[in-house]
């Protein structure tokens, strides 16, 4: 999960972003917001997918993935459509994983993926401002890493990106969902904010990441509605 300044909803990248980093940084959400389920908008069918019925579909992602983006000046699109099909490739072996995708009259328009995370990941290093005591304990079963929101251009607007978001994290048994973002997202922060997500802080970028560092957000699960 990743994220330029793209003007509209794309991924889980520039989905998310909430505050000013000046501004305090809460871990607990202190604001009304939409929590509650989403309905699946008219027309489009969720489905849901194992690593092994996702490995056929790495093509029509990064496709869909490539027309989220459209062009944004000052960004090559091949390098980043590269670094989305080595991130998707990489995550198909990750513990937990899942893909929902939304199909519209056959055409995939939009997709969410994630997966477990492993404590030996590090998401948390580096973590500022510094969290309460056990918030970084990971166990490999307690948090859910949703790593990709995409919707194509022509059916942003519409629900969907919300639809696949509800529909990933309300068939999952951790007690917390955690994505990264770009930290100059701020519209698609906000965006996440009115989802529930709260921002805990910021990381630095890993050797060879995209970006010099991300934000990380929480959400508690399961969503209000879920079944479990």
């Amino acid at each position: 999960m990743i994220i330029g300044p793209p003007p509209k909803f794309h991924g889980t990248r520039d989905i998310l972003q909430t505050r000013d980093a000046s501004e305090d940084l809460p871990l607990a959400v202190t604001a009304p917001y939409d929590r509650a389920v989403t309905p699946t908008p008219d027309g489009v069918t969720l489905a849901h997918h194992s690593s092994e019925e996702a490995t056929p579909l790495l093509d029509e992602l990064c496709d869909a993935y490539a027309d989220a983006y459209g062009a944004v000046p000052g960004e090559d699109t091949r390098e980043k459509s590269g670094a989305f099909r080595e991130r998707a490739l990489g995550a198909l072996g990750a513990h937990n994983y899942s893909l929902v995708t939304a199909l519209v009259a056959g055409q995939l328009v939009g997709f969410a993926f994630g997966y477990s995370l492993r404590p030996e990941r590090g998401w948390w290093d580096g973590l500022q401002p510094e969290p309460p005591e056990g918030f970084m304990a990971e166990t490999g079963s307690r948090t859910v890493v949703l790593a990709e929101i995409e919707v194509r251009r022509a059916w942003q607007g519409k629900g969907i990106g919300r639809a696949l978001h509800d529909a990933f994290l309300s068939e999952r048994s951790e007690e917390r969902a955690t994505l990264a973002s770009n930290p100059k997202a701020t519209e698609t922060h906000a965006l996440y904010e009115r989802w529930g997500w709260t921002k805990t802080g910021t990381v630095p970028g890993k050797p060879g990441a995209y970006y010099r560092e991300y934000v990380r957000f929480v959400l508690p699960l399961p969503l209000p509605g879920a079944r479990r």
